[in-house]
């Protein structure tokens, strides 16, 4: 059975892809957090093989023997990745999940997907969504911790999930009102209720404007970080359907994985017009231009990934008619654990 040694993602959203592959593959593993200069950026820059990124004491962490396989994500744990690969002689192979920053022939396997627009290759896996750990088992324990913590909202109870600011979309008080207001004439149309959670990436000002605009019964949680009483998977667990803001693939991702209706909510803009009013941000406006003008590698297109789920009716826009979510025979999840066994003729 092939040794796995995870170079454990820094940002939480990459984190998540990584360890639920990991967890997935069920193969011993072992997890490696690195420390970094921040200041040191070449290797990384010019795809490099080295260590010169990290610490002298995450450095001392990666010594024989080797790993069968290393999975990681970011763009300065390839240089480090790659460097594992070349000292093992060749025999470690080199997963990576999300964007790909170096030569694509540095990688055995990359997992990716559309809004990074990675070129087809044979070393490619283009899922539509991103990997997460939403599985029918954890869904039927969250079910069974929060059943009664809903059970006096009116069914059918509709999961609101807000993200935040994304490349050239904004998650402000405008939106957020507007979120509320469509949210509420859902829940109010149909005799039901709202099960609202904002995110780590909602502002202050989007949660009091989505929070004031409801006007229906409704539970709504307050991100926190680090909180064992976070109701997000009970919510995934219990709601009817979903709303998402179009921001976050990660929490679509998740949401489709349940196997109910899921609508897109538009921040302003996502579907190439834009009629309704927006929330300024300078960061939004320079992202545009740069989507538009530079190199395209500096940026991803979420819309990419509402398209594709449009079409394939995983999800509708929040102003249409939903239909019945379609799920795919085969997941991103198995996709991915069958190519990472592919490198080692396991399929």
């Amino acid at each position: 059975m092939p040794i796995i040694w995870l170079i454990d993602a820094y940002r939480a959203g990459e984190q998540s892809q990584v360890r639920a592959l990991v967890d997935a593959l069920g193969w011993p593993c072992e997890t490696k957090r690195l420390s970094y200069r921040k200041h040191v950026v070449l290797p990384h820059v010019l795809g490099l093989s080295s260590l010169r990124g990290i610490t002298t004491e995450s450095a001392a962490m990666l010594e024989p023997p080797w790993p069968d396989l290393v999975i990681s994500s970011g763009v300065r744990n390839e240089p480090v990745c790659r460097w594992i690969r070349a000292h093992s002689g060749g025999q470690t192979r080199y997963v990576h999940v999300g964007r790909p920053w170096g030569p694509l022939n540095g990688f055995d396997l990359v997992v990716t997907t559309p809004q990074y627009r990675v070129p087809r290759r044979v070393n490619i896996l283009n899922n539509m969504l991103t990997l997460h750990s939403v599985t029918p088992q954890r869904l039927a324990a969250a079910r069974e911790e929060w059943a009664e913590t809903f059970d006096h909202l009116p069914r059918p109870r509709i999961a609101v999930i807000a993200g935040g600011h994304s490349g050239p979309f904004t998650l402000g008080p405008l939106a957020a009102s507007r979120l509320a207001r469509q949210a509420s004439t859902l829940a109010r149309q149909s005799g039901g209720s709202l099960l609202v959670s904002t995110s780590s990436r909602t502002s202050d000002e989007a949660i009091d404007a989505l929070q004031c605009g409801i006007d229906v019964p409704s539970y709504f949680y307050r991100w926190q970080p680090n909180d064992p009483a976070n109701p997000y998977f009970g919510m995934l667990a219990i709601a009817d359907r979903f709303v998402v803001t179009g921001d976050s693939i990660a929490m679509l991702s998740e949401a489709c994985a349940t196997g109910r209706p899921v609508q897109i909510f538009d921040l302003g803009g996502m579907r190439g017009h834009n009629e309704v009013a927006v929330d300024f941000r300078m960061q939004a406006t320079l992202y545009s231009w740069l989507m538009r003008w530079l190199w395209q590698r500096l940026s991803r297109d979420i819309t990419l990934v509402h398209k594709q789920l449009r079409a394939s009716s995983r999800a509708f826009w929040l102003e249409e008619e939903f239909g019945a979510s379609v799920l795919p025979a085969e997941s991103d999840m198995q996709r991915a654990v069958a190519a990472v066994q592919g490198l080692f003729g396991e399929v």
